[in-house]
């Protein structure tokens, strides 16, 4: 069972496709490694185990027929809480929604049934995507598996735990101010942030709906390129999603090379606030980069500095408008329908019990910002500030085919350490927010430890839009390169639970 759990997402459907594995058997290695772990961990917020059996067994009678199994038959894979899922619980960590079961699943949960993969259950995430550490889970925190004291990252911070953990060997994230990169760089995993649109938004709760961007989590770079190729593609029911080929991820992530390109270093991604040890795995990144064959262009793009300004105006606005639908009457908690109070009064009593204190904070924040009088001086101005990004991001990518950074300023605190400081909080997505607001591709890879506290140091690669490919051929030669160098990957030194 050991073994099982330890293979990689590609060996695992290798194996159950050559009939040395079945889906159930790898299933139930899952299953029992959960069982054993997540107490400790708190990944998962519900675990569908009959349902992931019946998939496992769906795909095991596939193969015994002859037919033919997709990249990823059988693989086990742990869903963030966002997005609907028929028939089991979906939460997006928060009271308010507290045991409903939608009527219906979510595209990428229609596209990973639809490739046989299998659902294990949901993940444990900051309420409605709002927070960089899981803290904000009305149902608890989870803990970090290599210290259990520290935090996951967030809003993903179940799903890069489960992978960490080895309770799963893939993961589904979603990305609206670093929440994909951001948890894998804390625990040492891969993450990626696809290009706006190239993931379908139909069926995840939306928090920001101009930045919301669901993704694939893994621990390996060609894991999370099968993966993409899975829940990547144009979706009619999305009116944000582009109607365009998925580019070639999986084919880039086998052909690994950085040969000849032009890798761009942003002055703005250091400096203050940043951990030495961070700073330090980051330059030796930069100089292997160089090592493997790419020319490092040194990159000044000022407007990122007023990127984490922008991002905290135009979120909250739109998380704002989009939690007006819980109200209390149409699903959901209702709190004070006695017949005593008032339409206004049960939506008040509902929404004071079942928002907690971090979605509260945005939705007054943004309501503010979207206020007669206010919105030009406020969102008017933040948009603004986006656009002189996405001009930077614009200008940077005339001169470099990517740009590289370090994911995250520090390595994973302690839980509880930000917890009454809302703007150190914020300060952990320093670097992944710009990203967001431009609507590029982004992905985040283990670079190693800090030396201060033997933490995993997260890699960033940001790619131009729908250049997605770009990140799958430089972090599979980054990846190959640390695997040369120390014999294994890192996420093999995190600590057995």
């Amino acid at each position: 069972m050991t073994d099982i759990i330890k293979l990689t997402a590609a060996e695992t459907a290798a194996r159950i496709a050559s009939g040395e594995l079945t889906a159930v058997q790898v299933t139930e290695a899952h299953l029992a490694r959960i069982e054993a772990v997540d107490e400790k961990v708190h990944a998962f917020l519900h675990v569908d185990r009959e349902g992931a059996l019946a998939q496992a067994r769906a795909v095991d009678e596939k193969r015994a027929r002859g037919e033919k199994l997709g990249p990823l038959a059988g693989v086990p894979l742990a869903l963030k809480d966002i997005f609907t899922t028929e028939g089991v619980p979906t939460t997006v960590g928060s009271k308010i929604l507290e045991g409903w079961v939608p009527p219906y699943d979510a595209t990428v949960t229609k596209r990973l049934k639809a490739a046989d993969v299998v659902i294990l259950g949901k993940t444990n995430m900051d309420e409605f995507a709002m927070g960089s550490s899981t803290e904000n889970s009305a149902y608890g925190p989870t803990g970090n598996p290599w210290d259990l004291t520290k935090i996951p990252g967030g809003s993903g911070g179940g799903s890069s735990a489960a992978l960490a953990s080895f309770q799963a060997p893939l993961a589904i994230g979603t990305d609206t101010g670093g929440s994909i990169r951001q948890p894998a760089a804390v625990t040492g995993t891969v993450g990626v942030k696809p290009t706006y649109g190239a993931v379908s938004r139909y069926g995840m709760v939306a928090f920001s709906s101009s930045l919301d961007q669901g993704g694939p989590c893994a621990r390996t770079v060609l894991d999370a390129a099968l993966l993409h190729e899975v829940i990547a593609g144009h979706d009619p029911l999305d009116s944000t999603s582009i109607d365009e080929p998925v580019p070639a991820v999986v084919e880039a992530a086998l052909g690994g090379s950085v040969e000849g390109m032009r890798v761009g270093v942003v002055k703005q991604f250091r400096g203050e606030g940043y951990q030495a040890g961070v700073i330090q795995r980051f330059d030796e990144s930069v100089a292997l980069l160089k090592e493997l064959g790419a020319e490092i262009v040194e990159l000044d793009c000022p407007s990122f500095d007023l990127a984490l300004s922008a991002y905290y105006l135009i979120a909250p606005s739109e998380c704002s408008s989009n939690l007006a639908r819980f109200d209390g009457l149409r699903y959901g908690l209702r709190v004070g329908d006695d017949g005593t109070h008032s339409a206004e009064e049960v939506t008040s009593l509902t929404r004071e019990a079942g928002f907690g204190p971090e979605v509260k904070r945005r939705i007054m924040l943004g309501t503010y910002a979207l206020s007669s009088g206010y919105y030009d001086a406020y969102y008017g101005s933040a948009q603004k500030v986006r656009t002189l990004i996405k001009q930077d991001f614009d200008k940077a990518f005339e001169q470099v085919d990517v740009i590289v950074s370090p994911t995250t300023p520090t390595t994973a605190f302690a839980i509880g350490e930000r917890a009454d400081d809302p703007m150190a909080m914020y300060l952990a997505d320093l670097c992944t927010i710009p990203t967001n607001l431009a609507g590029n591709a982004a992905m985040s890879l283990p670079c190693g430890l800090a030396p201060e506290d033997n933490l995993p140091v997260g890699l960033q690669i940001i790619a131009p839009v729908m250049k997605d490919d770009r990140l799958y051929k430089v972090g599979a030669a980054v990846e190959a390169a640390f695997v040369e160098k120390w014999g294994h990957p890192l996420i093999e030194e995190a600590p057995s639970l």
